[in-house]
């Protein structure tokens, strides 16, 4: 399968390589996702058997300033690249956040419930995912939460450093989510990429981690495993100086996947170790 995705320098996009060498990875200098029609000429000039975007604005608080610029990049580029890939008559997947939702309630959202994204961020990735439905091709959309790795900026790589220099740290504790190994993404995009290439249907799909914890006991299983003792204090949202508001419930709702594809959810502890190994910790 020859396989071509946006993005390069990103935690999911470093994960894909890292599994797929011989996939084609378009960084911003040969598909910036500032020109939509520059990213759908490069699926119309590309003679790949399937198309992964994994490039995005994922900024959330510099979103609330520049929501023009994040909707292009998140909105209107992914839906240039969905309608070049049907075009082609090649199956596009795509990632999406669990910012697409409200937050409210306590019980994980399903792939069917009703979207409101209470900020600018959660807005340009809906833009998106209309985008890419819009396109009529075979599309493949996957939402995700809470992603880290060893690469780029990620709540973990910043725990880190703060816990090695600090005693304690006020940590949010009423935001509860799935932690996600951007390795495990980028498993699961490949593997539904060959199951598309070879026709399997797409549709919206949800992956994260398990089990759902707060930010506060993330930090706490942080601290942990790298063996320091900095103490992790809960804070409320309301408590801590964003300038994005941000989900109060990023509950997924991952059984579907797990259904038609059979991909579990990961367990982001067994994979926080091998990050763990990889920084040296």
């Amino acid at each position: 399968m020859k396989l071509l995705v946006f993005g390069q320098t990103g935690q999911v996009a470093r994960e894909l390589a890292r599994i797929a060498p011989d996939a084609t990875f378009l960084g911003r200098e040969r598909a910036d996702l500032m020109d939509p029609a520059a990213c759908g000429a490069a699926i119309a000039e590309s003679d790949a058997d399937a198309v992964i975007n994994a490039a995005a604005w994922t900024a959330v608080d510099k979103a609330e300033a520049h929501e023009a610029t994040a909707s292009i990049v998140n909105g209107a580029a992914p839906a240039a690249m969905a309608r070049a890939a049907a075009d082609r008559g090649v199956p596009f997947l795509h990632l999406s956040t669990d910012y697409v939702f409200d937050g409210a309630g306590d019980r994980p959202f399903t792939p069917d419930h009703p979207t409101g994204p209470i900020g600018a961020y959660g807005r340009s990735k809906l833009a998106g995912e209309i985008g890419v439905r819009a396109a009529g091709g075979r599309h493949l959309i996957l939402r995700t939460s809470w992603v880290f790795s060893a690469h780029g900026t990620n709540f973990v790589k910043t725990m880190l450093r703060l816990g090695a220099e600090r005693d304690s740290l006020d940590v949010v504790g009423d935001q509860i989510g799935g932690p996600t190994p951007a390795s495990s993404i980028a498993n699961a995009l490949l593997f539904l990429a060959g199951e598309m290439s070879v026709g399997a249907a797409g549709g919206t799909y949800h992956h994260a981690g398990a089990p759902d914890v707060s930010w506060a006991d993330f930090a706490r299983m942080i601290m942990t495993q790298a063996g320091l003792s900095c103490r992790i204090d809960d804070i409320p949202s309301s408590a801590y100086p964003a300038v994005a508001r941000r989900p109060l419930n990023s509950r997924l709702d991952c059984r579907a996947l797990l259904a038609d594809f059979g991909i579990h959810r990961p367990d982001w502890r067994e994979d926080m170790q091998h990050i763990m190994m990889e920084l040296g910790q």
